[in-house]
């Protein structure tokens, strides 16, 4: 049954214009109700979002896509991801061959995620709670950076801990921070370039670490 609602979903992403068939490929095999409370098992490939712990939601799986998309993952690229939430955009890049770097500020979210048995099977993904604007600079340069949190601004410091060249996909709030515009940062020698994408709407990327 679940095989099946995956594939359909797919094919609702294609229509949305998602493209890159690597990303399909790889969401079709990663069962996306495995993430959710068994009370949402039955609507878990429905393309909206859902909550989970600590007050938190799973991405709407066309937002998963979207940015996955532009960040145009290559095998064995050092992705730094900030928002690790339920950790399934996190297996998405894993199961498409990065090696995926995450962050999460909310303790009680980053120990339920010690218990998820599915994440066994993504050795190259290791995760770390701490606070997502100081990012990874132990681990650093990465290739690809990619938020999955409403930003206030482009964070320098994650611009620093970029190799030149690579890309972040980062949705920034809009003026009334009503909506965020997904955004495309490619590193150059002396700064960045950035591209203006889609609105989209997430939960708020903070500061600091949260240890309820």
């Amino acid at each position: 049954m679940h095989k099946g609602l995956r594939r359909k979903l797919m094919d609702e992403l294609r229509e949305k214009g998602i493209t890159d068939e690597r990303v399909l490929d790889a969401m079709i095999k990663i069962p996306r109700h495995f993430f959710l409370d068994p009370a949402f098992e039955r609507i878990a490939y429905e393309d909206r979002a859902f909550p989970i712990v600590a007050g938190q939601t799973i991405s709407q799986p066309y937002t998963v896509a979207y940015q996955t998309q532009f960040l145009e993952l290559r095998k064995f690229d050092k992705v730094l991801e900030i928002g690790t939430g339920s950790a399934y955009q996190a297996c998405v890049l894993a199961e498409m061959g990065a090696m995926v770097y995450t962050i999460e500020r909310q303790r009680q979210l980053f120990e339920h995620n010690n218990n998820f048995f599915y994440l066994k099977n993504y050795p190259s993904l290791k995760r770390f709670y701490g606070d997502g604007f100081e990012g990874l600079p132990s681990f650093a340069p990465f290739d690809k950076v990619i938020i999955t949190a409403a930003a206030p601004f482009v964070p320098p410091k994650l611009v620093a801990q970029m190799k030149t060249g690579a890309i972040m996909i980062i949705p920034v709030d809009n003026e009334d921070g009503s909506m965020q515009q997904m955004r495309r940062i490619v590193k150059t020698a002396d700064g960045y370039t950035e591209e203006m994408l889609d609105n989209f709407s997430f939960v708020p990327m903070l500061g600091g670490k949260e240890n309820r």
